[in-house]
């Protein structure tokens, strides 16, 4: 059994996705101790003095600072930003050579020091990583958790959320798969107030052509954003935040994480982007959604395309 002390998080690489999830944390009230660890110190130094300037108005007291691997041994959380950016026209996929090597040092580091929590990686490809870092660690798998999909899912859901003009909490749809090109959408299961979108979608004059368009954009959106601004970091960073919520306050809510297969939709041995129960101990159970036989299709497909590059590391 992990030991906690208190709600302590430590977020490991600074950058973009990581300084707005700090911000989030901040804003939200989550912990009670929060730690910046990054190769910049002194990125990490000034972002640790505007967020303790932003205290006064936070919804609850908090300790920030910037720490070393050392401060990881107590820690609740660790919350995995470290690694290469994606570039534009680069895929998720060609990022996992350059951050396999960064992960395995960072990792050790973090071991070395005591370290009992849970992890949560963000960095791309998140899948890959992920498994990468339940080998290094050697925790259980249910206390290692990737964001997986969840900022696809609220990609979906807002997209789906405009369409209908409904507030995206009101829309249940999922993506699952990887975070990257080989996502699917589970229309099948999709529904607002128990009323199936795939109906309808299919049942409205021009709306089914739209379900395509809308999957596609999903998919696309971070190429898109990336174009327009160099990187995604607002969206994975309350995506990330909702995780965290979710562990410190044991709330057993499911959100499509990326988590370990052992069996569930036919596969095993694969970290991959599923719906699942998340409380304080990680990944309670993973969540089997109904599938159509071409969303099952389409699944397998994923986790091939995830499986091919992961052999190439882990035999």
């Amino acid at each position: 059994m992990q030991k906690y002390i208190g709600n302590k998080i430590v977020l490991v690489g600074n950058g973009a996705v990581g300084s707005s999830y700090a911000f989030s944390i901040l804003n939200q009230g989550i912990c009670d101790e929060f730690v910046i660890i990054d190769l910049d110190k002194e990125k990490a130094r000034g972002d640790v003095m505007d967020l303790n300037h932003g205290l006064l108005y936070a919804p609850s007291p908090m300790k920030i600072y910037a720490g070393t691997y050392a401060d990881c041994h107590d820690a609740a959380i660790i919350v995995l930003c470290a690694g290469a950016a994606q570039k534009p026209g680069e895929t998720r996929l060609d990022l996992v050579s350059k951050n396999m090597k960064i992960f395995k040092s960072i990792i050790d580091e973090i071991m070395a020091s005591g370290f009992d929590g849970i992890f949560i990686v963000a960095t791309n490809p998140v899948d890959i990583l992920t498994y990468a870092t339940w080998k290094f660690s050697g925790l259980p798998h249910e206390r290692v958790i990737g964001s997986g999909t969840i900022l696809d899912t609220a990609r979906f859901r807002y997209l789906l959320s405009e369409e209908f003009n409904i507030a995206p909490s009101s829309v249940h749809a999922n993506i699952i798969g990887e975070h990257g090109d080989s996502e699917l959408a589970v229309w099948s299961g999709a529904t607002i107030a128990g009323v199936s979108l795939k109906k309808l979608l299919e049942d409205q004059p021009g709306k089914r052509d739209r379900m395509n368009e809308i999957y596609v954009n999903v998919r696309d959106a971070a190429y898109d954003i990336i174009q327009a601004k160099g990187a995604t970091y607002y969206g994975v960073a309350m995506g990330l935040m909702r995780i965290t919520k979710a562990i410190l306050s044991n709330q057993d809510i499911v959100l499509t994480v990326s988590a370990k297969l052992d069996g569930q939709y036919g596969h095993d041995d694969i970290y991959i982007g599923v719906p699942a129960v998340v409380n304080r101990n990680g990944i309670r159970q993973i969540i089997e959604s109904p599938l159509s036989s071409e969303e099952q299709r389409k699944f397998d497909q994923s986790v091939k395309t995830l499986k091919d590059i992961q052999s190439s590391f882990f035999s």
